[in-house]
């Protein structure tokens, strides 16, 4: 039976110092990407089916178990967006952004999956991300990468592990799915049931699969470098050789792909410890053939994508850094009106300033000292007879002592030392 008055199931409210950590890793994010030349772009929150299920893969589990897709009132088969990626593809080909290229492009925003919510997981989430779409070069995948990590550590995510590892082109690639469906053949019936479909249609999508025993079978499975051409085995070296220059510390690990096949080359993965089972904290990959796939032109590509709320979760509980607060008090109703200017006055001039909407001044006073006022400026009837201004100091120093009358057209530039 639905709760109408709890949040739906897998989402949450995000209260206001939840919110202010959000947002403090999107603009940082979205601050460091601004260096290597990314600027924001937002998509709508929904497209048409197609875009999400020819990117994701209309067998995967995303589209057959997890999305949000609906029927609208024209008719029309609707999705709301399971990730980014498909979405700035789409808008790249619609807006015509080939031109730009190499196109650079920092997100933020909700995304939403239908599956088990769990520690770090849920239906609704979010997250920062970064593309390059007209850039084929290992240095782009040098950057991309160096992106990501100047990107945590600004965050102050320090304690992680970059894994990286190249899927090849699309030679290498085709000669290792023979191999693998040879090796999966010969295990068929030791495979899980999705496997088994994924055999017929994709079975590079088993190697991503979480189930025990399948992840056994692929244990024991071809590794793909050992079928890689001399251009594949070369972008791979030249990424590991910048990543090296820089002094950027990684492991190979050829475990580590993608189910999709428009994905080739570098794929890469920033993980911890510290968030249990959920242990990825970033993810991106090369996906040269994605944007051929969805109708454009034939356009390499690279990027990543980081969930918003287990990058919160690794900063631990970190209150929001707020400016500090004035707080004016009226003394009487024939101060209100006054009041209420001044405070307007001070917030048009960046101040961040809190006035009561009632009570008498004691109690008043009592709540500006409990919100944490840096200062309270006390308006009465002595003060609206003189055009002065008591301004009582309620943090650092004597507060007891400092208090002070100042004249009511200095009132600005008097209490700023109190707020440096």
């Amino acid at each position: 039976m639905s709760q109408p008055l709890q949040p739906v199931r897998g989402t949450h409210d995000l209260l206001p110092d939840v919110c202010a950590q959000h947002q403090r890793v999107a603009t940082t994010a979205q601050d460091v990407a601004a260096l290597y030349g990314y600027r924001r772009l937002d998509t709508p929150m929904f497209e048409f089916s197609d875009v999400f299920h020819r990117a994701v893969g209309e067998t995967s589990d995303i589209v057959t178990k997890e999305t949000y897709t609906f029927t609208d009132r024209g008719g029309e088969s609707l999705t709301l967006r399971p990730e980014f990626t498909a979405a700035i593809v789409r808008s790249y080909i619609s807006n015509g952004l080939q031109q730009l290229a190499p196109f650079k492009c920092f997100y933020y925003g909700p995304a939403f999956r239908y599956e088990r919510p769990q520690k770090g997981r849920q239906r609704q989430f979010h997250q920062i991300g970064c593309e390059l779409l007209g850039a084929a070069e290992p240095t782009a995948d040098v950057e991309m990468i160096a992106l990501a990590m100047q990107t945590l550590r600004a965050l102050g995510i320090t304690d992680v592990t970059l894994e990286i590892n190249s899927l090849g082109n699309v030679g290498s690639r085709a000669a290792y799915r023979e191999s693998l469906v040879a090796y999966l053949a010969a295990h068929q019936a030791n495979l899980s049931e999705d496997s088994k479909l994924r055999l017929e249609k994709n079975p590079l999508r088993i190697l991503d699969s979480k189930d025990e025993g399948d992840r056994a079978i692929i244990a024991q499975a071809p590794t793909l470098h050992t079928y890689f051409d001399d251009e594949s085995a070369q972008h791979f070296a030249k990424v590991q050789a910048g990543l090296d220059a820089l002094g950027i510390a990684y492991r190979v690990s050829e475990k580590l792909v993608r189910g999709l096949d428009y994905y080739s080359h570098t794929v890469f993965e920033i993980t911890t410890d510290k968030l249990g089972a959920q242990g990825t904290v970033l993810a991106g990959g090369r996906y040269n053939d994605l944007v051929t796939l969805m109708g454009g032109q034939p356009t390499a590509c690279i990027g990543w994508a980081a969930g918003v709320e287990r990058l919160v979760a690794l900063q631990g509980d970190c209150a929001p850094v707020l400016p500090p607060l004035v707080a004016v008090v009226p003394m009487g109703e024939a101060a209100e009106t006054e009041a209420w200017k001044l405070t307007q006055e001070l917030r048009t001039a960046g101040v961040r300033t809190e006035i009561g909407y009632k009570g008498n001044g004691k109690k008043r006073m009592e709540k500006a000292d409990k919100q944490g006022a840096v200062v309270a400026l006390i308006l009465g009837d002595e003060e609206l007879a003189q055009n002065v201004v008591t301004l009582k100091q309620l943090r650092g120093g004597d507060k007891h002592a400092s208090q002070m009358k100042i004249e009511r057209a200095d009132v600005l530039a008097k209490i700023q030392h109190f707020l440096e």
